[in-house]
């Protein structure tokens, strides 16, 4: 990889369904914190890229929704863009 390119860091959350509604708030209310899709709305999963220099921000903001019961299960896997995954 080139290391003048950084990629996010990337997230799968599972979100209970009838707050999802609040994590898109809270994502879009809080800028350049994270980018949020839901990957699979029927299963209520979001997937997050989150800039390294706001990785810190964006794991307290989920553990606070998780005591909450926002967020239901929450991990960190390889970016998939890095390996050319399509949406």
């Amino acid at each position: 990889m080139d290391n003048n390119r950084r990629l996010c860091s990337y997230y799968i959350a599972h979100i209970e369904r009838a707050r999802a509604w609040l994590m898109a708030s809270v994502m879009r209310g809080t800028e350049h914190i994270a980018f949020d899709r839901a990957l699979d709305k029927q299963q209520s999963i979001f997937e997050f890229f989150v800039p390294q220099d706001t990785e810190s921000v964006f794991l307290e903001v989920i553990e606070y929704l998780r005591k909450e019961g926002v967020v239901l299960s929450c991990e960190k896997r390889p970016n998939r863009l890095e390996n050319g995954e399509d949406f």
